[in-house]
């Protein structure tokens, strides 16, 4: 076996080092000594080389292995069992600090020498093996190990079922398992081990094969905490969760903090944050990992207010202080609430702390300053880190990108890989939505060339977000197609995907394809939920939407914030508001998202009193209303026709609250007084208006003027508009239509005419219907459906008999004006 000419080392730590090494009195000045040591001499020795010259201690350890002259006695006879046992302490301390190709070198040399390998040296190399991920190497450690009689060695075949599992070859690793005649809890765990790598519902089915077999193996805590975090992704991984936890309990694992650490984590990636809580308060003892586990699992499940109360506990009560970890998992709550304030105070304790500036906390941070607009700072951050880290230009491509600096993160991509730095997948999912956002999916398309020269087209990560890119450029096809070809789907994968068809209003395709997600037994969550329900609301299928809502319970999903939120959304939309109210008055938390949803559920169905009384509730429960509240509130006064109420909340969000209108509170401030009649008051609010108006500020005037018969006032709207979207037939018609209300035909055929010249063309109205779990959609004049016969006769039928009953239509020509086409 060839030994590997190069190879790089770290200098390992080890607390004994030095008081072995002075025990032993070794000088290193006459190295020919060594050779006298005792085992433990000799293991002192490596030990010590390798904690006292670090940068270079390589060199040492080298020297110290010529220097060994335990190769072969005088007759050429190799040294037994003290030659063995130098070997193996060396070749362990390198596995044990991660050197693992200088472990699997030195394993040639002590073969090369003579030194005949031992059941000890089998299971370190092998682990080697399986950390490098050298399937090759292993297999040629294998055949050594056969030709030497080993192959029953219970902890030389653990070690093998766990190399083959972490190659990837997870039927040889089965095959060698069920041919061990004597199996050992260790062997168990390696299995098991290489089953929850692989995922999928083979690790839970030979933990049961294990509990029931009669070798008198009882799971263990590695066996507990492995087969724990199989459970969150299967779709009945809670479920599974709570009878593993059943287990724990009567087998006195209970207490086990690995054991405890496991099932806090489980819980909250299942999305049953209250129990992973539950937990956490019942362990008798807690590391940082306890800490950090329950503080991502909140940030996970949306819960931030419990992340930062279980954040400032560690920081005052707790023994173990955060770490490099756990500002990184809370930052990103941080970033999530756009808490600016928040981010710059952990900031500072991570300065003052001397937490120390790994790529991840660095990106987190970078995260937080860009999510909250600050990217100059983000831009500083990232400037003044000595170290190229591939980590750190994601971070930044990703906060240009989130800025809307579009070219900027092309051009860091480009900078990126013109220093050396090959992008990874999570630097090709953070430039794929700027190509998202330019005028084609060209530059997308070249960067999809790049991830398939460079054979990341596997990765699930860099898959969704080409599945995104497609999506949101127009090309949902050619989504659909690079869905298809990938060979692992995760669940963003599946979100994204559901994603992509509700963007381009194939909402029944999401909804089917949530069928085959379920058939194919992959756990959905929260986002998931969240996208489903909007395409019910989209569709207002009802039946759907309370169908989905029915499998949220059943799954435990009902008092996650963003599933509770979508909920209220979707039956506001399918007209439900009274089961919109429950659920939202049943929901165990609710943030600034669900009280929005809920003052605009009530804005949507006309009730504008009813929505400013829980605008006041809102405030009561220590809610403060954002930018998107108050977009809601006044859309309610709107649509309930509070004139006054609306100005009141227009004037008071700046004032009181420190939120600067944007052009969607003057798009509602135009409406309320356009719903009022008094046009002009609304031509002059536009004009003394700080920003820019939008073709969707003008376009609510002209429609007020149609309601009002204001002629004059919409022609002159009507030029703004043409100015602002050329191209946009609606605007046209609403035009003809204005001039269809004052019976000026001529004015409306030039329209009509201008519109055909230009080859514009008014997208036909649209209604859909949902019957018996299916979603019938009609256009303006259409015959499409099967049964429309029947619906004709039908709807002739139901006209007759309203015009009997007193019922006289409205004949303005505005309402039934139609295109020839």
């Amino acid at each position: 076996m060839e030994i590997m000419e190069s190879h790089k080392l770290a200098a390992p730590q080890h607390n004994v080092c030095e008081n072995i090494a002075e025990r032993s009195t070794i000088s290193l000045s006459f190295p020919g000594t060594i050779g006298l040591l005792s085992p433990r001499g000799v293991e002192a020795m490596f030990l010590w080389c390798c904690w006292k010259w670090k940068w270079k201690w390589k060199q040492y350890a080298r020297k110290l292995i010529r220097s060994l002259n335990f190769s072969t006695t005088k007759g050429g006879a190799a040294r037994s069992q003290e030659d063995v046992f130098r070997w193996n302490a060396m070749i362990r301390e390198y596995v044990v600090h991660k050197q693992n190709e200088a472990a699997v070198q030195l394993y040639c040399q002590m073969v090369r020498s003579g030194v005949e390998a031992d059941n000890f040296t089998f299971p370190c190399v092998i682990k080697a093996c399986g950390s490098l991920g050298s399937l090759q190497l292993g297999k040629g450690i294998h055949s050594h190990l056969l030709q030497k009689g080993f192959q029953s060695d219970a902890f030389v075949v653990s070690a093998l079922i766990d190399m083959y599992a972490k190659c990837k070859e997870i039927e040889i690793a089965r095959q060698l398992f069920d041919k061990t005649s004597q199996r050992d809890v260790v062997s168990w765990n390696a299995m098991i081990a290489g089953y929850a790598k692989k995922g999928g519902c083979e690790t839970l089915q030979l933990y049961r094969l294990m509990l029931q077999s009669g070798e008198k193996q009882n799971p263990n805590s590695i066996t507990y905490a492995t087969v724990l975090s199989a459970c969150s992704p299967l779709i009945t991984g809670s479920q599974h969760g709570r009878e593993i936890h059943s287990h724990i309990m009567k087998s006195g694992f209970a207490s086990d903090i690995l054991v405890g650490n496991a099932l806090v984590a489980m819980y909250a990636k299942c999305g049953n944050i209250d129990d992973a809580c539950l937990v956490f308060d019942k362990m008798p003892e807690r590391d940082t990992v306890t800490w950090n586990a329950i503080i991502a699992g909140c940030v996970q499940n949306w819960c931030w207010d419990k992340a930062f109360e279980f954040f400032h506990q560690m920081k005052v009560k707790a023994a173990e202080k955060p770490n490099a970890v756990t500002v990184s998992s809370i930052l990103p709550a941080c970033a999530a609430l756009i808490a600016l304030q928040r981010g710059k105070e952990i900031h500072a304790y991570i300065v003052r702390n001397e937490i120390g500036y790994d790529a991840f906390v660095i990106s987190a941070l970078i995260d937080v300053y860009a999510k909250c607009g600050k990217i100059e700072m983000a831009g500083l951050l990232f400037d003044r880190m000595n170290e190229i880290d591939v980590v750190l230009w994601s971070a930044m491509i990703a906060a240009y990108v989130q800025n809307g600096l579009t070219y900027k993160g092309l051009d860091l991509f480009r900078n990126l890989q013109i220093i050396g730095l090959k992008p990874n997948s999570v630097t090709i999912a953070s430039i794929l939505p700027a190509c998202a956002k330019l005028a084609g999916p060209e530059q997308g398309k070249e960067i999809h060339v790049y991830i398939i020269k460079n054979r990341l087209e596997g990765n699930s990560f860099v898959g969704s977000a080409l599945i995104d890119m497609y999506a949101k450029s127009g090309s949902v096809d050619t989504a659909v197609t690079v869905f298809k070809g990938m060979s692992q789907k995760d669940v963003p994968s599946w979100n994204s995907m559901m994603t992509g068809y509700v963007h381009n209003d194939k909402c029944y395709e999401a909804l089917k394809l949530f069928r085959q997600m379920v058939l194919d037994a992959v756990r959905p969550d929260e986002v998931t939920f969240s996208i489903l329900l909007s395409a019910c609301a989209h569709l207002a299928a009802l039946q759907h939407g309370t169908e989905i809502h029915n499998y949220i319970i059943r799954n435990g999903f009902e008092f996650v914030v963003m599933v509770g939120s979508a909920l209220v959304d979707m039956y506001t939309k399918c007209g439900s508001l009274k089961v919109a109210w429950q659920v939202f008055v049943t929901m165990s938390q609710r943030n600034v998202v669900s009280w929005n949803t809920m003052i605009a559920g009530y804005g949507i169905h006309g009730y504008g009193k009813d929505a400013i009384i829980l605008f006041n509730q809102m405030q009561e429960a220590g809610v403060k209303p954002d930018y998107i509240t108050f977009i809601a509130i006044m859309s309610a006064c709107s649509h309930a026709g509070l004139l006054d109420e609306g100005f009141q909340y227009f004037h008071s969000m700046s004032r009181e609250y420190h939120i600067m209108p944007g052009v969607e509170h003057y798009a509602c401030m135009v409406d309320l007084l356009g719903r009022a009649g008094k046009l002009d008051k609304a031509y002059s609010f536009i004009k003394n208006m700080p920003l820019e108006p939008d073709a969707g500020i003008w376009g609510g005037l002209l429609g007020a003027c149609i309601i009002h018969g204001n002629i004059e006032l919409g022609e002159l709207v009507a030029e703004h508009l043409f100015e602002l979207e050329p191209e946009n037939a609606g605007y046209y018609v609403l035009l003809s239509n204005v001039y269809g209300v004052s019976g000026r035909w001529d004015r409306a055929a030039k329209v009509r005419a201008m519109m055909k010249a230009r080859g514009l063309k008014k997208t036909p109205g649209c209604s859909w219907i949902e019957v018996r779990n299916r979603v019938h959609t009609f256009f303006a004049g259409d015959k499409s459906h099967p049964q429309s016969m029947q619906i004709y006769r039908v709807l002739e039928n139901l006209t007759g008999q309203i015009r009997k009953a007193g019922y006289v239509p409205i004949t303005s020509p505005m309402l039934h004006y139609c295109e020839d086409e």
